[in-house]
């Protein structure tokens, strides 16, 4: 990986997350957290995708609705698991 594609996915993960937070309202774990999640997410879609015969597009817009798919999964299991390990 080049440093210019390192930086490109944690913006797309950052933007993910942000958007993944706003989507999951009572899932956010805050900002930083959130981008967290986005950029782990962005791993976990393109996984997800690949795993369900999806062929990956190019392009921005692509990448970014595969992150922020991925960046929800991960918000919901991140959500239960919180719940259930609530004191």
């Amino acid at each position: 990986m080049t440093f210019s594609s390192i930086v490109w996915f944690l913006i797309i993960g950052g933007l993910a997350g942000w958007l993944a937070g706003l989507l999951a309202r009572g899932y956010g774990f805050g900002l930083v957290g959130n981008i967290f999640i986005g950029a782990i997410g962005a791993l976990l879609g393109g996984t997800l995708f690949e795993a369900l015969g999806v062929q990956p597009g190019d392009g921005f817009l692509w990448t970014l609705a595969t992150a922020v798919i991925g960046a929800l999964v991960l918000l919901f299991l991140a959500g239960l698991v919180k719940r259930l390990f609530r004191w």
